[in-house]
């Protein structure tokens, strides 16, 4: 039996989740509920659970308060927040699951069965680990979770050269040679790593600027990166690319 504690301040959506969880999943057991930072610590501490449904903004701080202080964070984890950019953009970098309220239940499914997976390869506190440190890091988002069939690879994001997009997977390119595909969209991406200096000057690709070494004009234009290879720039943002360049 796997057991579950679910931490919002919030009774209504602490009612939800339970009866989500019950109706959904038979193998898990919900052992407890808090509503802010120090319940939360204490239940996590007193009934050792291997699933956390935790909200962000619960009374006395927030949900990462509570996985910087039980550390190690020895179980899964599924935010289920209203919106805040940057901390679904830290949890994103993460690879972590999260379900923005109101809970759909179709969401809610998928997020438990793959929180479910992850645990199952031991990928978990890494994930974790690597979130709050990205928080305590406040904005400063420098390292990337990401996550293959087969493994999981925490990225340095100065370690990219470039990232390819073949319709729904992205194929990241890294300094020391190594390639890593993983089935999520360039796009999203983009929005990740845009703060971090990156930049798509072409559909199919997205840059590390920081690894550019020069901007061909010639033929529409090409940015030629430090391992020599050419990205194309689409004539639509080889305007925007100028404008980039020029407040480096």
């Amino acid at each position: 039996m796997i057991k579950a504690v679910i931490i919002d301040d919030v009774k209504e959506f602490r009612n939800t989740n339970r009866q989500l969880l019950n109706q959904n999943f038979p193998d898990i057991e919900v052992v407890g509920e808090a509503d802010g930072v120090e319940t939360g610590i204490e239940l996590i501490t007193r009934e050792k659970p291997n699933l956390v449904l935790l909200d962000i903004e619960i009374n006395g701080g927030s949900g990462f308060n509570i996985l910087q202080r039980v550390k190690p964070c020895n179980f899964m984890v599924i935010f289920i927040t209203a919106f805040d950019e940057f901390a679904i953009k830290a949890i994103k970098f993460s690879a972590i699951d999260y379900i923005l309220k109101p809970v759909n239940e179709v969401e809610f499914c998928a997020a438990v069965e793959q929180a479910l997976k992850n645990h199952e390869r031991n990928n978990s506190s890494a994930q974790i680990e690597n979130m709050v440190s990205q928080v305590e890091a406040v904005d400063k988002l420098c390292r990337l979770v990401l996550r293959t069939q087969e493994s999981i690879f925490l990225v340095e994001t100065h370690e990219i050269l470039y990232c390819e997009s073949d319709n729904s997977y992205t194929t990241f390119y890294l300094q020391d040679g190594q390639s890593i595909l993983v089935s999520k969209s360039i796009k999203e991406y983009e929005q990740m790593l845009t703060p971090c200096n990156f930049f798509r000057p072409h559909q199919r690709f997205l840059v590390n600027l920081n690894k550019v070494t020069r901007v061909d004009k010639a033929e529409g234009g090409n940015i030629i990166l430090k391992n020599n290879k050419s990205i194309p720039v689409s004539f639509r943002r080889k305007q925007a690319l100028f404008e980039v360049l020029a407040k480096m």
